[in-house]
């Protein structure tokens, strides 16, 4: 004889989650992940909750009422301010404002100047030559908008040489005044004497004024004036 399956009762959908408001009737169960960057629905845990928004009258709701609007409106409840008391929530799409916060994170990234610091090493009797050539170099890094880290290295006795680095450095400083402002004084850290400069803004590229086209013009009038003379 065949035996019959067993049926105990009505079985229970697998995944035990509570099903999203906003998703009711449209994507059917939500699951939430643990790596969600915030709290929704169902898995918000406080009593109480405080609506704020433009889309809800503002306001402290009892956590059933804020699903149960955030439902009709067919959103989710998005907990925002969990450590406010009572936590602050608001009523939208979660992927969208999920979308929305991750644009907004890249936009800020974009706008936040990436700086660049150049070193450049004296030794504390650098010649002219050296000097010089190293003096052209952080020239074309300031031009360039990179900060210039400049110091001078002491190494073994030499540090009986630490004002004589100073002086370099700020030499250095005076020489570099129409290209970038100091940032740091020469500071003495270990067997380093380090001073910062930063970048002066560009001036804007001034258009040719029209006074210089005028001479020419002049002289082509005087040219006509000559020749129906003649």
């Amino acid at each position: 004889m065949e035996k019959k399956p067993q049926f105990s009762g009505p079985r229970r959908p697998m995944g035990g989650g509570g099903s999203r408001p906003g998703a009711r009737g449209r994507k059917g169960n939500f699951q939430r992940d643990n790596r969600d960057p915030y709290v929704i629905n169902e898995h918000i845990r406080a009593r109480e909750v405080r609506l704020v928004g433009d889309n809800v009258e503002q306001g402290i709701y009892p956590i059933s009422q804020a699903l149960k609007i955030a439902e009709q409106q067919e959103l989710d409840l998005i907990e925002i301010s969990p450590n406010a008391e009572p936590p602050v929530c608001r009523i939208l799409d979660y992927q969208k404002f999920l979308y929305q916060q991750k644009k907004r994170q890249k936009e800020q990234k974009a706008k936040a100047a990436k700086v660049v610091v150049k070193e450049i090493r004296f030794g504390p009797q650098t010649d002219d030559h050296d000097y010089n050539f190293k003096l052209k170099h952080a020239i074309g890094f300031l031009k360039e908008g990179s900060k210039v880290k400049a110091y001078v290295f002491f190494r073994g006795r030499s540090i009986l040489f630490k004002e004589q680095g100073e002086v370099l450095l700020l030499r250095f400083a005076n020489d570099l005044e129409e290209y970038g402002k100091v940032e740091m004084m020469p500071v003495l850290e270990g067997k380093r004497m380090t001073i910062m400069l930063t970048p002066l803004k560009a001036p804007a590229k001034k258009e040719a004024p029209a006074k210089e086209k005028a001479p020419k013009q002049e002289k082509r009038a005087g040219n006509e004036e000559d020749s129906k003379e003649k």
